[in-house]
């Protein structure tokens, strides 16, 4: 009979640095619902591969933005069973379109970021002798070049 396999665990202070968060933040996602601790026979806190891979996913919704209050209210709905797919499935797409509309945002900032760096590139090597955009602005604002 082949023995069983048995999940490796690990310490909160061991399990945090895995998943590159603190101790206290965490309790803190414990303390909120989103994660459950089991508790060895002296009564400490240990954590398996499964939690590890259950905080890196709600790292994920949380990278998107999606609030604390959502993310309880997702594992809520998760914990319920497959009736509640619909509300987990309009919470993710809602969550997909705000964090689309930042994405777009985001990709702007970067795009006039580039700009300006190909700007003083361009003005570095010559290919370019016009005058910075903003420089009269900023002059009337009483700024030196």
């Amino acid at each position: 009979m082949p023995a069983l396999k048995t999940e490796s665990s690990y310490t909160i202070g061991e399990f945090a640095d895995l998943v590159d968060l603190t101790a206290p933040t965490i309790r803190y996602y414990e303390s909120q619902g989103l994660l459950k601790a089991r508790r060895n026979d002296s009564g400490r806190r240990y954590f398996t591969e499964t939690d590890i891979k259950w905080v890196k996913f709600l790292l994920h919704l949380k990278g998107t933005g999606m609030s604390i209050s959502d993310l309880k209210q997702y594992v809520t709905w998760r914990a319920m069973g497959d009736e509640t797919i619909p509300n987990r499935l309009a919470l993710l797409e809602n969550t997909q379109a705000d964090f689309m509309k930042k994405y777009r945002e985001v990709q702007h900032h970067l795009e006039i970021l580039n700009d300006k760096i190909n700007w003083y590139k361009q003005k570095e090597t010559g290919k370019t002798d016009g005058q910075e955009p903003f420089a009269d602005y900023l002059k009337r604002m009483g700024h030196k070049e």
